[in-house]
């Protein structure tokens, strides 16, 4: 019989229940604890108690007060059988602040259970009172032993490790001295604690959280000794797991479930409004109708620098546009994603198609299609802050950092005359070979960084990498070619360049890492690769992306976070906040700890740059880390009978808390200086050989002694650029030096003064020895210095 159409509404009725009240029955335990010589389980469980409470106490005792923070107390691993499991609880003790935290198979005993309980060092005899209580008490109502249910249940007790807290499989914990990334669950109201202990340790976190409602889930970088470390200085670990998420998750997803997943993100996005900053892509085109994209790029804007191309995205360029936007965008893809909060999108996107639908452009053109597509950008909304993000690069012209017309061509546009400066992120650029992992740092460091990053005014962003796990089955018993924390192995560098030119990359940001089984060339598997954006959503959503275009993508969005949390700001300003956060990892610092001489240490700057900045630390002060800014300009020329000379300079008094610094007595400060400027590049290419035909000045900081007078500084300073200017005046005979009179400088010096917590080497920063004495860390970095002294 056919059924009748269904087209009628369902039935709605509301409300209508009548409260009443109401008393959940108690679930039972069910059945006996086991049989037991109560005299001997209870003298036999004392026995463990002790042994473990005092190595419990010996570890509190050699505690560093400097290091650890939270309640002192230790951890307790409870044997019981797994029929049991239901009485675990009962381990805990609210009054006494006893928790149980992890509860997992014994591995090496079937059909036992471990739990593991944080015990507070105030109640430190809980649990020997319990089992005392059990072997000489009896119950009033039952006539029974004291705790019975409890104390005759439990097989065995000892001091908790590593491995007590590890709840994945235990064939899976790492052998020691093993580094991969942990996931740490976080007891509640304590990941501030956690962060400050693992800083203190030189341990790697990451910043994304998952909140759970009584435990933080949080990355942590380090071995088996790392992790126990954490353990014995805090009381914040609850748990410790494996991270096993990779873009591999989405990637492998059937096209519906990946709609799903795109379809919750954009559900939750807030999108930006037309003045916020925006990010302005010149690449390959974009696909706008993404689902995660089209939020934050309106169809007006959109640019192509020939109309004939149009604006899409196409599969000559793989995509490469639209890989870069959602990078750009969302920054870290996979943690939007897997968080159910809102996401506010603070900035949109603009998009300039400058590369043709197929084929390259012509070198000599480079310059003038970015000229042109940046124009067409700015002429619809002329007044909206922007960064300009280029990952596109060539091998064209390169001379060891010699400036190429389209570098040239860059400076430029960022100084636009001094009165309409832009920023603009670069990518450092990729190796074109294929990657050796027995000499990737070599390949690198001889591998120079690609036009146009030789341009003085833009901000070149290289890559490193955090990503080891390796979880695919078909890549079993392959290794990641780089280790956390260090290059990655696609990205360029100026290691080769001459001394004179800049330092290139100004700092690295994530940009995947190359896996290999020991006998082939290494491949970019998506395990260790980054998710954005596919340019054809109706087949699929997700692509894995890396290397620099990657990381300037990422440095543009963190570019972008400083212009919606400080708006207003200069480019050089936003550019110099930028550096001045940038931090070395410590698989970077060990590097520089490691290289004996400063031709060494300068050849690790060339490689790193400064390190990965933070958004936090570029935006925020804390209150022991103070990071004071200087928006200014000077005359720094004037033209004279005798021909050019020095005209002004200008002279910071900062405002130092010095009874607060004097109260630290020989507590360590470090200062760390950035200056960022940009320069008026020569027009005229036969000045290119050297720096000093090319910019049209450069600017120099110096810090006055601390038993040195203002006016023996003002001497001091006067004296040298006396000097300077001699030779200037010398290199102007000679060479034809490219310095306009009357050119207006405008420029931001930072000043950042931090309160080191528990340095793990002698020195936080690099030491370069420098004219003035002191320690100091100093790079000619074309527009940007930057120098650190303790």
């Amino acid at each position: 019989m056919a059924r009748p159409p269904r087209n009628r509404p369902h039935f709605h009725l509301e409300g209508g229940g009548e409260a009443e009240a109401y008393t959940s029955p108690r679930t039972p335990r069910d059945g006996l604890p086991p049989v037991r010589a109560r005299a001997a389980h209870a003298q036999k469980l004392k026995q463990s108690l002790d042994t473990a409470v005092a190595a419990a106490r010996d570890k509190l005792a050699q505690r560093n007060p400097e290091i650890a923070e939270g309640e002192k107390g230790f951890y307790l691993e409870f044997n019981l059988d797994a029929g049991d499991r239901g009485f675990v609880d009962a381990l805990e003790n609210k009054p006494g602040n006893i928790e149980l935290v992890a509860v997992r198979p014994q591995p090496d005993a079937d059909g036992m259970i471990s739990a593991t309980v944080f015990v507070p060092e105030s109640s430190a005899e809980f649990y020997g009172n319990r089992v005392e209580a059990y072997r000489t008490q009896e119950s009033p109502k039952s006539g029974r032993p004291k705790n019975e249910r409890l104390v005759a249940r439990i097989e065995d007790v000892r001091i908790a490790a590593a491995k007590s807290l590890f709840t994945d499989d235990p064939a899976t914990f790492p052998d020691a001295g093993q580094i991969v990334w942990w996931e740490v669950w976080i007891r509640d109201e304590r990941l501030i604690q956690f962060r400050h202990v693992a800083q203190r340790l030189n341990i790697t976190v990451k910043d994304h959280t998952i909140r759970f409602p009584e435990r933080v889930v949080v990355l942590a970088l380090g071995d088996v000794a790392a992790v126990t470390n954490l353990i014995d200085n805090s009381d914040a670990i609850a748990e410790l797991r494996l991270a096993k998420d990779t873009p591999t998750l989405f990637l492998e997803m059937p096209a519906a479930e990946q709609v799903d997943w795109v379809g919750d993100l954009a559900g939750r996005v807030e999108p930006p409004n037309a003045l916020d900053p925006a990010i302005c892509i010149l690449d390959s085109g974009t696909t706008r109708e993404h689902p995660l994209i089209e939020p934050a790029l309106a169809a007006d804007d959109m640019y192509t620098a020939v109309d004939a191309w149009g604006t899409a995205d196409t599969s000559y360029w793989n995509g490469h546009g639209t890989s870069m936007a959602g990078v750009a965008l969302y920054g870290d893809l996979e943690a939007a994603l897997s968080t159910g909060e809102k996401i506010h999108l603070g900035h949109g996107l603009e998009s300039v198609k400058v590369l043709p639908p197929a084929g390259e452009n012509d070198p000599l053109l480079y310059g003038a299609i970015t000229a042109s597509g940046i124009a067409k950008a700015e002429e619809l909304a002329p007044g909206r802050p922007r960064v300009f993000c280029i990952a596109v690069t060539s091998d064209v012209g390169l001379g060891r950092g010699r400036p190429s017309s389209w570098s040239a061509a860059v400076d430029q546009i960022c100084y636009g005359q001094g009165d309409r400066r832009r920023l603009m992120v670069l990518a450092a650029g990729n190796l074109r070979d294929e990657i050796d992992a027995g000499t990737s740092l070599d390949a690198n460091d001889l591998a120079e960084a690609e036009s146009p990053a030789q341009a003085w005014n833009a901000f070149v962003a290289g890559a490193y990498t955090d990503r080891i796990t390796i979880n695919h089955p078909d890549y079993a018993g392959w290794a990641a070619v780089a280790p956390a924390g260090d290059l990655s192995p696609a990205s360029r560098t100026s290691g080769i360049w001459d001394r004179q030119w800049p330092i290139r990359p100004d700092v690295v940001f994530e940009g995947g890492n190359y896996a290999h089984d020991g006998v082939n060339a290494a491949s970019a598997i998506d395990d260790l690769q980054m998710l954005t954006t596919h340019y054809r959503p109706h087949m699929r959503m997700f692509e894995s992306f890396g290397a620099t275009s990657a990381a300037a993508a990422l440095a543009s969005n963190l570019c972008a976070g400083i212009m919606v949390g400080r708006p207003g700001l200069w480019p050089e300003t936003v550019r110099g906040l930028a550096v001045h956060s940038a931090e070395w990892t410590p698989a970077m610092r060990a590097r520089f700890d490691a290289a004996g001489t400063q031709t060494q240490k300068m050849a690790m700057l060339r490689r790193y740059g400064w390190g990965v900045p933070a958004l936090g630390r570029a935006l925020m002060s804390a209150n022991d880390d103070a990071t004071l800014m200087v928006e200014d300009a000077l005359l720094p020329f004037k033209k004279g009978k005798s021909g050019i000379k020095t005209r002004d300079m200008n002279l910071h008094a900062l405002p130092w808390p010095k009874d607060e610094l004097l109260a630290l007595g020989a507590l360590d400060v470090e200062l760390r200086i950035t200056l960022s400027y940009f320069v008026e590049p020569n027009p005229g290419e036969r000045g290119w050989t050297r720096r000093h035909r090319y910019a049209s000045h450069a600017l120099r900081f110096a810090v006055k002694r601390s038993l040195e007078s203002l006016p023996q500084f003002r001497q001091r300073i006067n004296r040298a650029a006396e000097a300077e200017e001699a030779s200037a005046r010398r290199r102007v005979v000679m060479t034809g030096c490219w310095v306009r009179p009357g050119i207006v400088v405008r420029f931001t010096q930072i000043f950042g003064a931090a309160v080191p917590q528990h340095w793990p080497t002698a020195t936080r920063s690099v030491s370069f020895q420098s004219a003035a004495g002191g320690r100091k860390s100093q790079g000619f970095k074309g527009g940007t210095d930057r120098q650190d002294m303790r």
